[in-house]
């Protein structure tokens, strides 16, 4: 599982935001790998996984038509104990669900507004979803080792 290259898809602006939820995670001893393929064939924009096997999903919203516009995040709850937004400083929060967490991020750093209530997922969905992520942050990891592997894998 390569890393994803950028496809055009992504503002400026969630590009910022993801900067800073991971550094804001990674700062909290939390291990996120973005734009992370689940099996249903959808793209957790972060899936995260904490010091005890804790699996997050932090899905970016960079503006309120990103949000409006979206109704795939509900999808995401099976997949992760956590569900979070990450939005800009501007962002109006309001208008984003309470049943979910709340980070507020820029470039440089995410500040947690809400935390994300628990949903304990089963345990054989949460082995599969961490095989998974070592897998992919391993295969990623190579490839910044060496680049060339990339066109073998694809």
């Amino acid at each position: 599982m390569p890393a994803p290259r950028p496809d055009g898809r992504q503002s400026e602006t969630a590009r910022a935001v993801q900067r800073g939820v991971l550094r804001h995670l990674a700062l909290a001893g939390i291990a996120g790998i973005p734009e992370f393929s689940l099996v249903t064939g959808r793209r957790a924009d972060i899936l995260a996984v904490g010091s005890k096997g804790e699996i997050t999903i932090v899905e970016i919203k960079s503006s309120v038509a990103d949000f409006r516009t979206d109704a795939k995040w509900p999808e995401y709850r099976a997949f992760c104990d956590r569900l979070m937004f990450a939005v800009p400083l501007d962002f109006p929060v309001e208008i984003l669900p309470e049943e979910t967490g709340l980070l507020v991020a820029d470039a440089f750093g995410a500040d947690c507004l809400r935390a994300a209530p628990l949903h304990p997922l089963p345990g054989a969905t949460r082995k599969a979803l961490t095989l998974r992520f070592a897998r992919a942050a391993a295969t990623r990891l190579a490839v910044l080792h060496d680049p060339d592997l990339l066109r073998g894998l694809l």
